[in-house]
């Protein structure tokens, strides 16, 4: 059964100050209430994103919690508890315990982590390299397909767009629904971690799954949303029972008595733990591109890359753009790979109409909703410093 959070996932509390600056945040016009009165927030129209929350001046906006369904499953013997943590997150909670923003806390917030109970700590970065790997090689079957190369032929049109961001997605399914085609049909890696942990991890540890509790520390409110579509729930079990952000698991250490800055450094658990550096960009904008882009490039060319920076993706403006040249090897020829990338939902209107008038040159197109990417999502650390 999945966990249903019937409020929405972002809410205005009762006292909001009716300042209006949560209405020029919001990306899709969710959130309605003139100068002066309370806000309200359209949950058919809201992309869970929360952008509005941490750019609140007042602290008056907040994401529902399964904080509580969390220590319930700690706190039953029965229950096999295990958690994954995104890359975004490692590089923001130690500014919950006063270290420099970016810092890298990674090894203590597995100590922190096992203090807190999980019987197994893991990272996303597993099931972030399953994800390129699928992104990349479903990008060369769509190429192959518009090159009319034999076999490819139902590989899906061009551009894909990436898959891996919840608000971005349910953007794209609410306003823009003949794109779906488009989307890339990869789960995100939260809920591919959440398919193997009902499925192929039970099995090695030798745990009845409907035992096995999964949770996920994301730095993003939209992944509460995610872990709650009905499609997640294939092998009988919800692949992801309950998502907290960085905020949650801060507070969640910090209650429990733990002195974080002086936990000794640890490992994650191992059998889908283990990773490479393509996952550990994930987090940023460009990052899934560029990841994609190496898996594509090594597989079309049958030759590893001399220099894995693909820096041409790379930056913060809101829409960039690459054309990369990738040998063919079955071929016998170069092609030029055409991307874009886009940072914050608002910005892709005219990408996406362009795709669906047939006038798009590109062949790979990313978006995350959140300026810079998932470093900046919606359950990050606040910073409110009012003068």
């Amino acid at each position: 059964m999945s966990t249903v959070l019937t409020q929405g996932i972002i809410n205005v509390t009762s006292d909001c100050r009716a300042c209006d600056h949560c209405t020029s945040i919001c990306p899709t016009g969710a959130i309605s209430g003139l100068l002066g009165q309370r806000h309200k927030i359209d949950h058919n129209l809201c992309i869970n994103c929360g952008q509005c929350l941490i750019n609140c001046p007042f602290g008056r906006i907040e994401d529902a919690s399964m904080v509580d369904l969390v220590k319930k499953a700690l706190a039953d013997p029965s229950k096999f508890v295990i958690v994954q943590e995104a890359p975004a997150v490692r590089v923001a909670l130690g500014e919950e315990f006063g270290l420099e923003p970016g810092t890298n806390v990674k090894n203590k917030m597995y100590a922190a982590l096992r203090r807190l109970g999980f019987k197994k700590v893991y990272d996303t970065e597993f099931t972030a390299d399953l994800t390129i790997m699928e992104e990349g090689t479903e990008l060369i079957g769509r190429v192959y397909g518009a090159l009319g190369v034999k076999g490819y032929e139902n590989k899906g049109p061009l551009p894909q767009f990436t898959s891996c961001c919840p608000a971005w997605i349910k953007y794209a399914e609410d306003k823009y629904p003949k794109i779906i085609p488009y989307l890339s049909t990869a789960k995100s890696p939260q809920q591919m971690f959440g398919a193997i942990s009902k499925t192929y991890l039970p099995t090695k540890l030798n745990v009845n799954p409907a035992n096995i509790y999964s949770v996920s520390v994301m730095p993003c409110t939209a992944k509460k949303a995610e872990c709650n579509r009905p499609e997640f729930i294939s092998s009988g079990y919800q692949d992801v029972d309950a998502v907290i952000t960085t905020r949650e698991l801060a507070a969640l250490i910090k209650e429990k008595g733990i002195d974080f800055n002086k936990l000794p450094a640890e490992e994650a658990d191992k059998f889908i733990g283990a990773s490479t550096g393509a996952a550990t960009i994930f987090g940023v904008s460009g990052g899934v591109m560029e990841a994609a882009l190496r898996t594509a490039y090594e597989i079309l060319s049958g030759s590893t890359l001399d220099e894995v920076d693909l820096k041409a993706v790379r930056g913060l403006q809101s829409v960039r753009e690459a054309s990369v040249e990738i040998p063919v090897k079955a071929l016998g020829k170069a092609l030029p790979v055409n991307v874009a990338i886009v940072t914050g939902t608002k910005h892709v209107d005219k990408l996406i109409e362009d795709v669906l008038a047939g006038r798009s040159k590109y062949h790979f197109i990313e978006v995350m909703n959140c300026p810079g990417g998932c470093i900046n999502g919606g359950g990050q650390p606040i910073r409110r410093e009012m003068h």
